[in-house]
Formats: C-alpha cells, structure tokens, sequence
C-alpha cells in the first residue's frame, strides 16, 4: 500500500492558481491577512488558529518549508501579494489569511494564574506597532496575558501581528470594557496592580513585590489616565537619566518585565 505524507488538514493544498488568478484585497482593519516570516510560521504553528488560504512567492515559499515543512502554501506572483496587502507592506513573500483568534475572558486568564504571575495592562495604547511589540516582549518574559481597553486601544491587525513576531499567537490580547473594574478584579484574585509612572518617587526594583503582579502602563504623551492610577495600588518609575527623561511604551514595557520576571 502506497505511504502518504501527513500533512497538516489546516493547510490549504499546494498549488498554482489558474494564469491570471488575483486575490482580492481585504480591509487590513480585520486583521484577515498576516505577513512576513514570523507572524506567519507562528501562526501556522498555532493550532488556534484557523487558516483560509497561504500564498508565497517561489523564493518564499522556499524559505517558509525551510522552517514550516508542513507548509503548504499555493504559488503566487508577487503582484499577488502586493495587491492582497496594505500598501508597502513587507511581507518577505508569504501571507496567510485567517480567521481572528478566540478571546479569552478575565476570569479565564485569573484562574490559570499561578502564585507567581505577570499580566500587562495598556491604558489607550493606540499604536499597533507599539502594541505589537509589548506583546512580544510579554512573550519573552511568561506574561499571561496583554489587556487593553476597548475604546482607544490598537486594533488586531496584520500591522500589530508582524510588530509582535509571532506574540500574538502566544500571549493573549483580552479587551476589556472598564479598566478601572479589571483592575479591581485583580486585585481581588491576588494581584498588585503597579502603575509605571515617570514622576513616582520609587523605582519599579525598589518596591515591586513577588508573586502575582499586573503591569499597568499608559500610552506616550498623557501617561496613566488619572481614574487608572488611583486604581492602582503603587506607582513605580524606570530609573532613567536626564536628557531622557521617558521611554517609548514597548521599551518601558521589556525593561519593566525583565525587571519582574528576575524576582
């Protein structure tokens, strides 16, 4: 009896579509599409993810196998891809459209806490690149979870997928209606809620606890909105040095859960 190769029934077949196929471009708002070598092959590695369609380029698709050897992506032309994608996206000649990823509640982030946990929490973070890259960050270091708010926060889009490098499919992203009662939520599961704040009198090293901690930070410019930081139940700085006297929120936010995941 003839052997056949397993391969992954997520998968779309292999093939080259008929001369002269185009792909409809798509409202990157949705998040449909994700691109670039990363987002991609994590996205394939996640069997979360539901996948309608992979498309690669000859040289993409030989890179792609290369890591992903399940992959079996349909051959397109280039133009294919540029015409699917957001302009100017570097898409290193695969994208992969999906379906978006199920959203897990609070309570289901809480109860798979241990004694010792990170979440990371962004007060009206807007910029998908910056979001895009806490997350990553997130995953580096064991967070639970990224929780945003769902006014004035960053859409899930291929933009914020390819800034996290694969994160996204790690970590979850959990939207959340009041901030200010997620973060009594978690103070009643056994979290302290510390708010980075550049004016603190304390650096986060000098008073952050162990245990279950939620990381709260706020978007460039304004900072933690007020009603947040009076929910928090201390206020920690990064111990920065004049003439810089703030970072960018995705750079905050590694050096802060490096700082908590050492402890």
């Amino acid at each position: 009896m003839a052997k056949h190769k397993k391969t992954d029934s997520r998968l779309p077949p292999r093939g080259r579509p008929p001369r002269g196929e185009t792909v409809a471009p798509r409202d990157d708002s949705r998040g449909a599409w994700l691109y670039g070598m990363h987002a991609v092959t994590a996205a394939l590695g996640n069997r979360r993810r539901r996948i309608r369609r992979l498309l690669a380029t000859a040289d993409g698709a030989e890179r792609l196998t290369a890591i992903a050897p399940d992959a079996q992506p349909e051959i397109v032309e280039r133009r294919v891809l540029d015409q699917a994608l957001p302009p100017g996206a570097v898409h290193q000649g695969v994208a992969l459209d999906v379906e978006p990823l199920a959203q897990p509640a609070l309570e289901d982030i809480v109860a798979a806490a241990a004694e010792t946990a990170i979440v990371v929490i962004l007060d009206q973070v807007t910029d998908p690149h910056n979001v895009g890259a806490v997350l990553r960050s997130a995953a580096a270091f064991g967070a639970l979870a990224v929780i945003q708010t769902e006014r004035s926060a960053a859409a899930v889009t291929a933009v914020l997928a390819k800034a996290a490098s694969g994160g996204l499919e790690i970590v979850p992203l959990v939207t959340v209606v009041n901030l200010a009662r997620t973060l009594e939520s978690l103070k009643k599961a056994g979290f302290w809620c510390i708010g980075l704040d550049g004016s603190a009198e304390r650096t986060l090293a000098e008073q952050a606890p162990s245990g279950r901690v939620a990381l709260v930070l706020g978007a460039e410019g304004g900072g933690l909105r007020r009603l947040t930081r009076e929910h928090c139940d201390l206020l920690a700085r990064l111990p920065t040095r004049p003439p810089v006297a703030s970072l960018n929120v995705s750079n905050a936010a590694a050096i802060a859960l490096y700082e908590l995941a050492r402890r």
